[in-house]
């Protein structure tokens, strides 16, 4: 067996990298001229929206995030200044914190949504039918690292 991918892998590969590097500049465009913090915002306030008021370990938000943890760091203090998140004790490690979204960090996700939202729809919605988004959706789930 050959270590070089076939040339239908190495096309849907490219073609993926290609769809993602443009859906993501569009969603990007879209916040900035809305006047709106950058996506990574949004998935940093998603994320600590959803783990409510306990809040999530940073560990356990670059888990969710995918993001390096000096990025993560850096970005979680913009957002902190911004009055966006908050660090708290962790009452099980006394040198830890936990990362909790502020009131004005929900006003913030329910604002930047609908603007993402649209520009989801524009990128994907808009070019494929419900069943190919469908479809889609299914192909891609095979390339996820199931969890344990």
């Amino acid at each position: 067996m050959s270590d070089k991918p076939a040339e239908a892998t190495i096309r849907a590969w490219a073609r993926l990298m290609k769809a993602q590097h443009q859906a993501l500049g569009s969603i990007e465009g879209a916040l900035k001229v809305a006047g709106l913090p950058p996506l990574a915002w949004y998935d940093v306030l998603l994320e600590t929206e959803r783990a409510g008021k306990d809040g999530l370990r940073p560990f356990e938000l670059e888990r969710a995030m995918l993001l390096a943890q000096y990025n993560l760091s850096r970005l979680v203090d913009r957002m902190e200044a911004a009055g966006y998140l908050e660090r708290q004790p962790c009452d099980d490690d006394g040198r830890g914190h936990l990362i909790v979204i502020t009131e004005a960090g929900r006003a913030m996700r329910r604002r930047m949504w609908p603007v993402y939202a649209r520009a989801i729809e524009a990128a994907v919605g808009r070019r494929l039918s419900a069943r190919q988004a469908a479809t889609l959706g299914e192909l891609l789930g095979h390339l996820l690292d199931k969890p344990p």
